[in-house]
């Protein structure tokens, strides 16, 4: 047991495992898979399915999209089938297991904003445990609609087809020193969406016992894939119910990571912005009265393009918020009238949550205010989007539409935040890019 720092709550070690994973056959596809890999399934539709396929119907996207969208469950046979094709391609040596328990180095290089950025990660099992009660924390609420698809799916084909994407402190580099200095090309790389995706195995059991002994005492932060997650929990436990128990050292106790170091250089968090409907107009004069008790509202006299008007909303301070009113075209910037306006209104929460600019908009200026005062007391439908353009685009093609545009999360925000217990709104981040599924799948049955 360890005591956190933060929290002062003794915490049991963190389980971190290399596995037999299953890979494509580089031997038969050669390490370029640029067509068989495929984005996370809950960005796809329909027609980003079929293309993926038309380049290559041995795609990953063939087994872990039977149903769309996945955002419920579809019918049995659906999972039944991307479950035998899974079974047909191991039998058919489209893809093999490791011959031995391997982590993966894995890389994923990009350009924004006009540089080349490296994020450098690693592919592990983790131990499961429910939220709250070990090292790992959730860190946004999340839709309930999901979990029945991907649950089917684990049922059915008895892996984690996609990864659970997480972060960890490594403020001393130890890991990232472990990781580095691998000499040769990657085993396997890929192509997709314009992101170069490269695995290292890592069969080295000595090097492997290092890094699981440096990642030990840390704690684990879901980034992205909470659903699959808690999916993961769910199985676990269904599984447990149906033999009666389940053995320690079972499969199904894990579940496929990818762990990225908060203090690794080619992290990148970005906002997701928010666009509400406002069906009867909205009143721009009696909104910034509405919330003046908390925030100064500064009108930009000079219209500005979207995304560098966003990007200029931190000389306002963290928790300041862009608002772009579609029936005027204007611009305004929301400044909080001090660090804690949410005080008040939610004094059950953590002053690091009361501190976060995506708070004070669902808690306050959606809740007390627009829904109310502006929507007739309607539930607000709001519209989320990662591009700043993009949101105003919208906005200002509905007319009776606001988008607010919100600055990235700070990571110490985001850590001080679940290591308190608490959730950030859903859709509060953003991390890009997204991972690429099809590069390592891993088996939940010995």
């Amino acid at each position: 047991m360890i005591t956190t720092p933060l929290t002062g709550i003794q915490r049991p070690m963190a389980d971190i495992r290399p596995f037999l994973g299953i890979r494509y056959d580089t031997h038969r596809f050669g390490r370029d898979i640029s067509a068989l890999l495929a984005p996370p399934y809950d960005v796809l539709d329909a027609s980003d399915k079929e293309a993926l396929l038309a380049a290559g119907m041995e795609n990953i996207v063939a087994v872990d999209l039977p149903h769309v969208p996945p955002k419920q469950a579809g019918p049995e046979e659906v999972y039944a089938d991307a479950a035998a094709r899974l079974e047909a391609w191991r039998e058919d040596g489209v893809v093999v297991s490791e011959r031995a328990p391997a982590l993966y180095r894995y890389h994923q290089t990009f350009q924004h904003d006009g540089r080349q950025i490296t994020r450098r990660m690693l592919i592990a099992r983790l131990r499961l445990e429910p939220f709250g009660t070990g090292r790992v924390f959730p860190h946004e609420q999340t839709f309930p609609g999901a979990k029945a698809d991907r649950l089917k799916l684990m049922q059915a084909t008895r892996c984690n087809l996609s990864a659970v994407f997480g972060l960890y402190s490594d403020a001393d580099g130890v890991v990232s020193h472990l990781l580095t200095g691998f000499p040769g090309p990657a085993d396997a790389t890929g192509m997709l969406d314009g992101v170069l995706n490269e695995i290292w195995v890592v069969s080295n059991t000595g090097l492997q016992a290092q890094v699981t002994a440096a990642m030990a005492d840390k704690n684990f932060y879901i980034a992205d894939g909470h659903h699959r997650y808690e999916t993961a929990l769910t199985y676990r436990d269904e599984l447990a119910d149906e033999l009666g128990s389940l053995p320690d050292e079972h499969p199904a106790n894990y579940l496929m990571v990818v762990l990225c170091a908060m203090e690794d250089p080619g992290l990148l968090i970005l906002p997701t912005h928010r666009v509400v409907a406002t069906p009867g107009g909205f009143d721009a004069a009696a909104f910034a009265e509405q919330i003046a008790e908390r925030f100064e509202t500064l009108l930009v006299t000079d219209p500005p393009q979207a995304a560098p008007f966003a990007a200029s909303l931190s000389k306002y301070g963290r928790a300041a918020i862009g608002l772009y009113d579609g029936s005027t075209a204007k611009y305004c910037v929301l400044k909080p009238r001090g660090d804690d306006v949410l005080e008040s209104l939610a004094p059950d929460k953590p002053a690091a949550w009361r501190r976060l600019d995506v708070a004070a908009l669902h808690r306050y200026l959606i809740t007390e205010v627009l829904s109310p005062h502006h929507l007739g007391g309607a539930d607000p439908k709001i519209r989320y989007l990662k591009d700043a353009a993009g949101a105003v685009d919208l906005a200002a093609s509905e007319q009776h539409a606001v988008a607010f545009l919100l600055q990235p999360i700070d990571l110490a925000d985001l850590r001080a935040v679940c290591e308190a217990g608490e959730v950030m709104p859903q859709k509060s981040t953003f991390f890009a890019p997204k991972l690429a599924t099809g590069l390592v799948i891993n088996p939940l049955e010995d």
